[in-house]
């Protein structure tokens, strides 16, 4: 199912809802649309439910949304869907998304599994851009939304952000993400800058209010979220336990999730 659903304001947002079985909110990268990727859909016994962030595919812009906004967006839909409990689950900065969702909604939020996600712009001890192949478009982003824009309209994506494993993964089985990060973009910018302010903005919440057992995949080789943040993640939540994978990058970590579905079940 794909309906649109009307919020406060005046704004949709797109929602996808998919599969049967215990209810996973799946949180998506930039740039992408909340389309949950095939290796996710053939997962047994999980419903799936996602929608397109402010800005992306179906759902209307909101500039200077913070990471927090995630989570009342994921309660206004778990609430349309008549959905009491559910796990989250987010890819790259989709994972700071459940990551809010995790703190947020604390008594909905069951389990929480990120791959690849950041960590706090402002993370005590941590060099936060150290590993990171390809950082002008963040850095850009600490500038400011002109110097942001200008740049993710000039600028192509640096094909060396990702590890041989990665391209392999985008081009196999993840695919779809692909295909998605085209139809996040085909109208425009404005979801993917929005993102990007909030990743180098304060996110809205603290990760070390998150109670619920959260799951930490990284790949060790990751070059565009550098491993050291899934290591300052570790040392900063309390019930989160840290899995590198040591031959993945940003890309085919994505494939450490398989192994993780009955964490997920809660």
């Amino acid at each position: 199912m794909e309906t649109d659903l009307a919020l406060p304001g005046g704004r949709t947002v797109h929602v996808y809802d998919t599969g049967s079985g215990f209810p996973v909110f799946w949180h998506h990268g930039t740039p992408q649309i909340g389309a949950v990727p095939a290796p996710l859909l053939a997962l047994p016994g999980i419903r799936w439910l996602s929608y397109d962030r402010p800005g992306y595919g179906g759902s209307t812009t909101v500039p200077d949304r913070p990471i927090a906004s995630a989570a009342s967006d994921t309660a206004a839909i778990a609430d349309f869907l008549d959905v009491a409990s559910f796990s989250v689950l987010g890819h790259s900065g989709g994972g700071n998304r459940a990551l809010a969702c995790a703190a947020l909604l604390s008594d909905r939020v069951t389990r929480c599994v990120t791959v690849g996600a950041l960590a706090p712009f402002d993370a005590d001890g941590l060099d936060w851009w150290a590993g990171m192949v390809a950082p002008d478009e963040l850095r850009a982003a600490v500038v400011g939304r002109e110097a942001l824009a200008t740049r993710l309209a000039t600028a192509p994506f640096d094909e060396n952000s990702f590890t041989a494993a990665d391209h392999a993964a985008v081009s196999g089985e993840w695919s779809d993400l692909g295909r998605n990060a085209g139809l996040a973009t085909a109208n425009g910018l404005d979801g993917m800058i929005d993102d990007d302010l909030a990743y180098v903005a304060p996110w809205g919440f603290s990760p070390s209010g998150i109670r619920c057992p959260t799951l930490l995949l990284h790949g060790v080789e990751d070059r565009v979220i550098p491993f050291s943040h899934a290591e300052w993640l570790a040392r900063h939540l309390p019930a989160a336990s840290l899995r590198p994978s040591p031959s993945d990058g940003h890309i085919s970590a994505l494939d450490r999730i398989l192994d993780v579905v009955e964490f997920l079940h809660g």
